[in-house]
């Protein structure tokens, strides 16, 4: 079983910076995928960016690459989400998510945890 739990969420303004943690309990994040979603009001919940914790290989939506970066502590067991050139579209409660696989998914359903999620705000 693994706990996660999110944190680094804000209120910021257009152009600006977050850095999202996810920190993980109960097992270590060996032999997974960690996957960053978000949900905005009134909308489905999408994928944002992955990562294959032991090859450290990473994949991103299209609306994020080159704004947001998806990096690994491997010795704090926490999984990162550098957010960069924020913008009012990015509003959205941003989960963390672990899939009990090394191949990475986009999809919802290919997750077996999640945490509870963290609320990011960009204003305008």
């Amino acid at each position: 079983q693994v706990q996660l739990e999110e944190s680094g969420g804000g209120l910021v303004q257009a152009g600006g910076s977050l850095r999202l943690s996810c920190a993980a309990s109960g097992r270590t994040f060996s032999s997974v995928t960690v996957g960053w979603f978000r949900q905005a009001p009134g909308k489905e919940r999408e994928f944002v960016a992955a990562i294959a914790y032991v090859a450290a290989m990473t994949y991103y939506a299209h609306s994020v690459k080159g704004r947001f970066t998806i990096t690994k502590n491997s010795a704090q067991n926490t999984v990162y989400l550098q957010m960069s050139s924020l913008k009012p579209d990015d509003t959205a409660v941003y989960y963390c998510a672990a899939r009990r696989s090394s191949t990475v998914r986009t999809g919802l359903d290919e997750y077996d945890y999640w945490g509870q999620g963290t609320q990011v705000t960009v204003s305008s």
